[in-house]
């Protein structure tokens, strides 16, 4: 039997401690309540992102709601921590954060944060199903718990599922190991228990790209891949619905992850941004693939 690695001995320990450190979940640290049509719900803070690696601290910037998901060209800040790496021990699952889609090609994976939402992500999930198209669904676990009748909506239409966190901690790569890893696993819990019938959670996008070699080591290790993004279209800002479809087609040469919200605020924006986005992708030759598992 392989002997554990010092890493693999720290990530066991810090696993075990969570509980202890946390008092099972992890606490939330929502910035302030939504008060849009959305009713009652975090509203999420989001911050500036400049780092381009995950060992380094990132998210120097306070939370707050002039801040900014991604790094100056768009992306997720993590360029520097997708080259290869063997996956985690027992699940296979890549412990790179994932920038790919499956099905390879001119092809591009729409994905939704921050939900689920009991007025959003119904809207969206209309959209999608008009234009066939099949997402993956970046949850906040309260907010699965909270809306367990939407997070079965989404797996029984098709789409998949993706670990968010539990408090959606911008700074949760300057905490604890054992933090990290109850802000992943409990989340990951809240998810599949919502979802019901066995329906797993297979992705982990952590709040603001803040990725570290440590939760990304839990989140494969319990067969989630890390999944960055490449286009960030910033709806959370509420821009304007042309803005937000100038953007991705601006930056849809980043690469094929495409980030949008359902939860977090009102998201009218980003419904009407879909009704375009959806059929144009389509027009340009794009298909929609899921990301790389």
């Amino acid at each position: 039997m392989a002997r554990p690695t010092a890493h693999t001995r720290r990530i066991a320990m810090a696993t075990a401690t969570a509980v202890v450190l946390t008092g099972g979940v992890a606490a939330a640290v929502f910035f302030g309540s939504d008060t849009s049509a959305d009713g009652p719900g975090p509203a999420l803070a989001h911050s500036s992102t400049t780092g381009k690696s995950d060992n380094k601290p990132r998210g120097a910037e306070p939370s707050g709601p002039g801040g900014d998901d991604s790094a100056p060209d768009g992306s997720d800040g993590s360029a520097d921590s997708t080259g290869p790496a063997a996956p985690a021990a027992g699940t296979g699952i890549s412990e790179t954060i994932d920038h790919a889609t499956e099905s390879g090609g001119k092809s591009v994976s729409i994905t939704i944060d921050d939900g689920p939402s009991p007025v959003w992500t119904p809207k969206i999930l209309a959209v999608l199903k008009q234009y066939g198209v099949k997402a993956t669904f970046c949850m906040i676990g309260p907010q699965a718990r909270a809306n367990p009748a939407m997070v079965k909506q989404v797996v029984a239409a098709g789409h998949r599922l993706c670990d968010h966190t539990v408090s959606h901690d911008e700074a949760m790569n300057k905490k604890p190991v054992a933090y990290q890893s109850a802000e992943v696993l409990d989340a990951q819990k809240m998810i599949e228990d919502a979802a019901g019938g066995g329906a797993k959670v297979q992705y982990f996008r952590a709040p603001g790209g803040a990725f570290t070699p440590d939760n990304r080591h839990i989140a494969a290790g319990h067969g989630m891949r890390p999944l960055g993004w490449n286009v960030d279209t910033k709806d959370w800002k509420q821009p304007g619905t042309a803005t937000i479809v100038n953007t991705v087609k601006q930056q849809l040469k980043n690469g094929p992850i495409v980030l949008f919200h359902d939860g977090g605020g009102g998201r009218a924006q980003t419904v009407e941004a879909l009704k375009e986005l959806l059929p144009w992708l389509s027009q340009q030759g794009y298909t929609f693939s899921f990301p790389a598992v």
